[in-house]
């Protein structure tokens, strides 16, 4: 294995560029020439467009360029595609609205861009857009999820009465309808999943230019994977050939979804660029992306869990408004439905499933897959009703749930919902993390917490995913002539540390040194076919393509080792870095290949066979593999002072199941993102927009509130792999979503735990201070006025 195989906690070897500022990120590039794109974006949530007058803005010093949506549509260029629209109730179409890359005729959310001005400068160009009149006819708006489907509200889209995108459902009504009338006990809630505002720390950016020669087109662009732009936008957009078009992805800042999409501005900065002569850059502003980039979750759940005597699940009963924001992003309707309901079961015997979901038009930003991508809501239904059942039938939170774990007996195991769970060890997991935790002296700590006058409240949150199975994937391996390897291959870094895992990998294979080992991603010109990065796919996917052209490429090192050992390819072994032959204790390593190949020689001085002097590289596409279902269990231990509402995480641990793992550290940094995500979504974020005008009201990072240092406890961490996944070669089970999973439930379990003395049993997300203040003052009235 060495000091840099699988399994070693090895630092990542991409930090130190990126710490010394050698990081290229989009914005770093420019070209000679270029020129500079800002948008003119709606101010109002709804409203028509009588006029734009651009005349002064195009006469503004520097200006090379205004244009709205009528160019681009004497031009040919498409609308902005929802990709996986999905069948609702009786088969019906999800209603598809056109997206147009700058508004046509209507604005229909706060920052929809309604022109585009290019400029020398982008001083010149934010000059020139100030000057661009755009004549509203402002309309009524709709900005809330639950008064979206409301009978009156604002018509969004002629296309979509009632702003009904599509009303979806997945189970059996009736088995579910059975379940509950012979239930013993049927635990309840309404909940909100708060909508978030994504704020990577590398704002979006494209850069577009032109080739009139090759008629080819290049993006240069932010993403969560070049060839998921490839085909939308050129086949689908541009109706260009995919050849016509080359995509570059440098260095990536964060994406958590928002990056897998196709944006107006992307599309722009291209056309702009055929269209002037000249490369076109556009960086988005930090204020911008809120009005921009894609947002996530949002939505309003009604959620019924039915239990029998001995308090064993029955079936869950499910039914929710997601809220799709003005227009169907690439994945939208996807998320709430195939995505994050299948997963309703969680690690339970469930034997009845049933859930319907209206995803919903409003006058917002749209939303689409944030981390975790549909699991988290889905997770944070199921384990808030457990929490709220146990409760209610006297039980501890941690017996209900054993009640009710599926067993490692019971694997694989297939759920209600279509799902394969092929290993694990829940009860198991739940019990170490408990341990860890001093469950059982969570007591004394209550009572010493009282005598400095807080609450401490301690929950705990399990969880299940289904991740990595998604699309195809591609990997092509070069041997270099200094004995090393470059990969390409179609995932995409983020920064989740890709190119330690990968090389970790082939040290692993080829028993190289770190250091001869070389990482390319992100150009659409390397390979045919890349999956990018999401779903926690990129080990998994991009781990069996490498494994797949590793083993390729030694095939096609084989006849040149049998060359210079005189032997027949076919008698070959490769092992620890080196061919042998069986029987005898000759053999070749990779460095002896290489001067070879560097010579042009053989054994004797002859010259090497034209065929072995080729260029020696090995490709794998895979397929798409079976799913990986990573679990595990988070707790929470809290204080909340009861005269401020201010909560206060005091420990926070988890212990995971990732099957087997390619590099702890990276495994735990993928986790304390998450949890602090998690964190995030469960006490400080939340996107308001006004209900009457749609504005948004946390539109900057001085009214959304981030989480911060202090606000994250020393996370503790553990992993556990006695269950390696059985459906891949490898046992990996995916990590990179986990912690916004497992962390929103648990937080909130905690919480409510901390303030049941006081007779709060539910709130929502964000659990501000003022909000929780206002819960236990409500709370009190009650307790006073039953007095």
């Amino acid at each position: 294995m060495g000091q840099f195989g699988i399994g070693q906690a090895a630092s990542r070897i991409e930090d130190q560029r990126l710490l010394v500022g050698k990081g290229r990120y989009s914005d770093d590039i420019s070209l000679p020439g270029q020129a500079i794109a800002v948008l003119v974006r709606s101010p109002y949530a709804h409203a028509e467009i009588a006029g734009i007058d651009m005349t002064d803005a195009r006469a503004a010093p520097g200006v090379l360029g205004v244009f709205t949506d009528s160019d681009l549509t004497a031009d040919g260029i498409g609308d902005i595609p929802c990709l996986v629209p999905v069948r609702g109730k009786g088969g019906s179409p999800t209603i598809r609205p056109p997206h147009p890359v700058l508004a046509r005729g209507r604005v229909r959310h706060v920052g929809d861009p309604v022109a585009v001005v290019v400029a020398e400068t982008q001083a010149q160009a934010c000059d020139a857009a100030e000057l661009v009149a755009v004549d509203y006819a402002e309309l009524p708006a709709v900005a809330a999820t639950a008064q979206a489907l409301d009978p009156g509200a604002p018509q969004i889209w002629n296309e979509a009465p009632g702003n009904l995108a599509v009303d979806w459902e997945l189970g059996d009504a009736g088995k579910a309808a059975e379940a509950f009338a012979r239930a013993a006990h049927v635990a309840r809630l309404e909940l909100v999943n708060n909508r978030i505002v994504v704020n990577a720390l590398e704002p979006r950016a494209a850069l577009g230019e032109y080739d009139p020669e090759t008629e080819r087109y290049t993006l240069t662009t932010s993403t969560q994977g070049s060839h998921r732009l490839l085909g939308p936008m050129s086949e689908q957009i541009l109706h260009i050939p995919k050849e016509k078009l080359r995509v570059l992805t440098p260095d990536v800042g964060g994406g958590f979804g928002m990056k897998i999409f196709t944006y107006a501005e992307q599309v722009l900065v291209l056309w702009a660029a055929r269209r002037l002569g000249r490369p076109v850059k556009w960086t988005g502003q930090r204020t911008e992306g809120f009005i921009s980039d894609s947002q996530g979750r949002d939505h309003v759940t009604t959620a019924e869990l039915a239990l029998g005597s001995e308090g064993h699940a029955l079936g869950i009963r499910v039914s929710t408004v997601a809220n799709m924001g003005a227009y169907l992003s690439p994945f939208a309707p996807l998320i709430p439905t195939e995505v994050s309901a299948i997963m309703l079961p969680g690690l339970y015997r469930m034997p009845a499933v049933y859930a319907e979901v209206k995803c919903a038009f409003t006058n917002t930003v749209p939303v689409d897959a944030y981390r975790g991508a549909g699991r988290p809501e889905a997770a944070y239904i199921v384990e808030r009703l457990f929490d709220q059942a146990a409760r209610e039938l006297g039980l501890a939170p941690d017996e209900l749930r054993a009640r009710n774990f599926i067993r490692p007996e019971e694997l694989p195991h297939t759920t209600a919902t279509g799902l394969t769970y092929d290993s694990g060890g829940f009860e198991q997991i739940m019990r170490a993390a408990m341990q860890q935790a001093d469950w059982a002296g969570a007591a004394n700590r209550k009572v010493a917490a009282r005598g400095k006058g807080l609450l401490l409240g301690i929950g705990m949150a399990t969880y299940i995913e289904s991740c990595g199975g998604v699309g195809e994937e591609e990997a092509r391996l070069r041997f270099d002539h200094d004995g090393g390897l470059t990969l390409f291959v179609g995932t995409q870094t983020n920064g989740q540390g890709h190119a330690t895992a990968y090389t970790q990998l082939l040290a692993d294979r080829f028993a190289l040194e770190p250091e001869k080992i070389r990482i390319h991603q992100g150009d659409s010109d390397d390979l045919a076919h890349g999956g990018g990065t999401g779903g926690s796919r990129s080990l998994l996917m991009g781990g069996l393509a490498i494994e797949g052209a590793g083993a390729a490429l030694i095939d096609k090192l084989k006849p040149l080792a049998a060359c210079l050992l005189e032997a027949e390819a076919k008698e070959l072994a490769f092992e620890d870095g080196n061919f042998t032959r069986p029987g005898t204790n000759r053999f070749v390593g990779l460095d002896d290949l290489a001067k070879a190949l560097a010579v042009g020689q053989g054994p004797g001085g002859m010259p090497l066979p034209d065929d072995l002097k080729a260029p020696l590289e090995g490709f794998h596409h895979t397929g798409t593999p079976p799913k990986t279902y990573p679990n595990g269990c988070h707790i929470c231990e809290l204080t909340v002072d009861p005269a401020t509402g201010v909560v206060k995480i005091a420990r926070y641990l988890v212990v995971d199941d990732f099957g087997r793992v390619i590099n702890p550290l990276l495994c735990a940094g993928q986790i304390h993102g998450g949890i602090a995500q998690g964190i995030g979504q469960a006490l400080l974020e939340h996107t308001v927009y006004d209900p009457e005008s749609g504005q948004l009201l946390t539109g900057s990072l001085m009214d959304y509130c981030l989480p911060r240092a202090d606000d994250i406890p020393a996370l503790e961490i553990t992993l556990i792999e006695d269950f390696p996944c059985a459906t891949n070669p490898h046992g990996i089970k995916g990590a990179g979503e986990a912690g916004a999973i497992g962390a929103p439930p648990a937080v909130i379990n905690a919480l409510i735990d901390a303030l049941t003395p006081l007779g709060v049993k539910h709130i929502d997300m964000p659990a501000t201070p003022e909000r929780v203040w206002r819960a236990i003052q409500n709370a009190q009235s009650k307790a006073t006025g039953a007095a």
